[in-house]
């Protein structure tokens, strides 16, 4: 009898309606940054135009990270993510939801509170990529994590059981490990298998460290998502090193396999980048590869 494949968890997806604000879909010109021109997204991806994407690569659930709403209002965002996955027409998409909190403000614990009064919040991301490049830089203070006001904002997520899903480069890996040690019961998910922007020799070199090192810190699981916003004409054998080494890093049971669509749509239908991922892991065993599709995503965000 065949091996039935395993049950899949996307634990990394976007939604929006251009009807609500999202400034960076909509201003002109577009803010061209490491993933791309955005234009080509700046259309409806609604909850039925995700399920139909997804049908064939055999989602059954999701987790919708924040979309980059305005910043101004980002409990507007859950609010209505919390409507969508009410409506039955939704299949429950998104079971869980990752909403944005600028946890340098100081009315921080107000906005996680009222992101709390909906029930399929999990946890916070609060965008912190820096880089001296202009164009790949996403915030304009490159030791934000380490700032007071960033980790007293930090600090209110552990007592309200919220995780963080933490969005760097590898040069910000060891303000990210300062995180983790000081805060070792707030569970950090990094995102996009920590961004390895640096695509020479040297830089994969230096992204291998750093992942290991955040590796070795209980409290950090990863993504394994978003890289084809780093490598535009990827290939399996170009994503097989940075997969399979965040995957020696990690384990199976802290490291999860996530679409990053629409965005990751600019460079992949969703069969084909699912159809990568497992090509890469085809030789694990049953119980890896429902891990990386399935469970981790399952117990880190509570679903």
């Amino acid at each position: 009898m065949p091996e039935s494949p395993p049950q899949i968890i996307d634990p990394h997806f976007h939604l929006w309606s251009l009807a609500n604000p999202y400034p960076w879909l909509t201003q002109q010109p577009p803010p061209i940054k490491v993933a791309g021109n955005p234009a080509p997204l700046a259309v409806d991806h609604l909850v039925a135009d995700y399920i139909a994407e997804m049908a064939a690569v055999g989602v059954t659930r999701g987790v919708h990270v924040d979309a980059g709403w305005d910043y101004a209002d980002p409990v507007g965002e859950t609010a209505w993510l919390q409507s969508v996955a009410d409506d039955p027409a939704s299949l429950g998409f998104p079971h869980g939801v990752v909403a944005r909190a600028s946890l340098d403000q100081p009315d921080v614990e107000a906005v996680l509170d009222a992101h709390m009064a909906h029930a399929n919040l999990r946890g916070i991301r609060h965008i912190v990529n820096w880089h001296p490049d202009p164009d790949n830089t996403y915030i304009q203070v490159p030791d934000l994590m380490d700032h007071e006001s960033f980790r007293r904002g930090f600090a209110a997520l552990t007592p309200r059981g919220l995780s963080f899903d933490l969005q760097c480069y590898p040069g910000q890996f060891d303000q990210a490990l300062r995180l983790a040690d000081d805060f070792p019961a707030t569970h950090i998910i990094l995102n996009h298998a920590g961004m390895p922007v640096d695509r020479t020799a040297d830089g994969f070199a230096h992204w291998c460290a750093g992942l290991a090192a955040l590796a070795q810190r209980p409290n950090v699981s990863v993504k394994i998502s978003g890289l084809g916003m780093l490598d535009w004409n990827w290939t399996v054998g170009s994503l097989r090193p940075y997969i399979l080494t965040t995957i020696d890093c990690f384990g199976p049971k802290r490291a999860m396999f996530a679409s990053n669509f629409p965005v990751d749509r600019l460079y992949s239908t969703a069969d084909t980048l699912y159809a990568a991922f497992r090509q890469v892991v085809a030789d694990f065993s049953a119980d890896d590869r429902q891990a990386l599709f399935h469970d981790t995503a399952c117990r880190v965000y509570r679903l």
